[in-house]
């Protein structure tokens, strides 16, 4: 009955709620974050610092009279004090408005953040155009922890940018925190490294007001190089659904992080490349692989049967790269992806990766047939390290070699039969460092 009444106390009258409210603020660990949104769904979630209720007001943007609110979550130590929401029933299209109550007292910005459901456009209008924000390779200093000597991290006012620049969506593809040998060797190690991340304050204003995705590499799922022998592969999943709450992740028959999703009229493919992988070491062979005979198959399949101009294949480490003992080159996985592209006539593949401590975009010609792209965005806020291949083999896209922090937009425009991907470069301040544009018929 209490909760009824705070309900539709704060329905009624949110003004009645909004008291000081420092007792309550200091109950919020980290959040709000936005998860995956599509036409009349999308997910918030928080962190607590203890036990708390915890529940989402939300209302159209300008119509504080359409306000509802989500469930009720009570937060406790069996799920990390974590509290996910997923809004349902939403107008598509249509910005909202939220604020977080927790224990019934509002807390969080007097402006407060948007989210956004996607727009119902198939036979109706063409797709919309749509920006997302891409990056990679996120250490946050922790000095207890950290290696003696130059702190590793840096210049974290890059989420400041990539908030300032709004993008729809932002992929968070690999390397999302960096364990430390004190944290993966046990659960409350990992789970205190991605609390600590997601505390920091340059990146509250991205989390809130821009809907999140992420795949994962080897720092954010175990030790340097890891693969499928990690003893704690098991928990690391668990640990990944709880901090980013994916719609989708992995299939009944191969765990994982992986999982596709759809943003306009583009397919996102975003790929598990530690869970099932063999050692980089590993003789080479039909059997060395990097995603798995399931998620390849997965793979494989989802790009058959998708229609859309532009497949964004997301992978931590590169995917066409041949010079580095980490890349897919390395694996059998490469050859039956190359030649499923060509046999299978798939259209509008483009490759997104991380990783490498450096920005590149890589172009492979193919005899009779469009050329493919790897665009590789590293690293965030981590250490920048050169190319140690080379910045200037045959498969580098002159003038996109860029050695320093940074992060890419993805853009997509146009009308249905003209669709176009323009890929800018961007330094850590926001400034644009080089900019190219491609054309879905060019991917033909």
């Amino acid at each position: 009955m209490l909760r009824l009444l705070l309900a539709l106390l704060l329905l009624a009258s949110p003004l009645a709620a909004r008291q000081p409210a420092s007792d309550a603020a200091a109950l919020l660990r980290s959040g709000p974050m936005l998860g995956y949104s599509e036409i009349t769904e999308t997910l918030v979630w928080l962190q607590t610092v203890r036990a708390a209720d915890a529940q989402i007001r939300f209302w159209k943007k300008g119509e504080p009279a359409t306000a509802r609110l989500s469930e009720l979550v009570r937060t406790s130590d069996e799920n990390d004090h974590i509290a996910s929401f997923r809004l349902g029933g939403l107008a598509f299209g249509t910005e909202y408005e939220y604020e977080v109550y927790l224990d019934g007292i509002r807390i969080g910005p007097e402006n407060p953040p948007a989210l956004r459901t996607q727009p119902m456009w198939r036979w109706r209008t063409d797709p919309p155009s749509f920006r997302v924000a891409v990056g990679s390779c996120t250490y946050i200093n922790d000095p207890p922890y950290d290696r003696p000597g130059t702190p590793y991290g840096g210049e974290t006012a890059i989420f400041t940018s990539i908030a300032r620049i709004r993008p729809d969506l932002m992929l968070w593809i690999g390397d999302n925190v960096y364990y430390r040998e004190a944290d993966w060797e046990s659960e409350s190690g990992m789970r205190y490294r991605y609390a600590y991340n997601r505390t920091m304050p340059e990146m509250a204003a991205l989390l809130a007001s821009t809907h999140n995705y992420a795949t994962w590499d080897d720092h954010d799922y175990g030790p340097n190089n890891s693969d499928r022998t990690f003893s704690m592969k098991e928990v690391a999943l668990e640990i990944f659904r709880d901090y980013w709450a994916p719609r989708t992740a992995g299939v009944p028959a191969a765990p994982g992080v992986f999982q596709k999703f759809t943003w306009g009229d583009v397919d996102f493919f975003l790929l598990d490349d530690r869970y099932h992988r063999t050692p980089n070491h590993a003789p080479s062979g039909p059997d060395k692989t990097m995603w798995g005979e399931e998620q390849l198959e997965w793979l494989l399949d989802s790009l058959t049967a998708s229609a859309a101009p532009f497949k964004i294949v997301v992978n931590g480490n590169q995917v066409l790269n041949p010079l580095t003992d980490e890349g897919l080159p390395n694996f059998a996985d490469y050859e039956r992806l190359m030649r499923h592209i060509e046999e299978a006539k798939i259209g509008g593949v483009v490759f997104v990766t991380g990783d490498r401590h450096h920005a590149i975009l890589m172009r492979k010609e193919r005899a009779g047939t469009y050329p493919l792209f790897d665009l590789t965005t590293s690293p965030l806020t981590a250490g920048v390290s050169q190319a140690r291949e080379g910045a200037d083999h045959d498969l580098v896209v002159p003038g996109t070699y860029y050695p320093q922090r940074n992060f890419a937009t993805l853009e997509f425009t146009g009308p249905r039969t003209d669709r176009s991907l323009t890929i800018r470069l961007h330094a850590v301040d926001g400034s644009v460092v080089w900019t190219r544009t491609i054309r879905a018929a060019e991917l033909r």
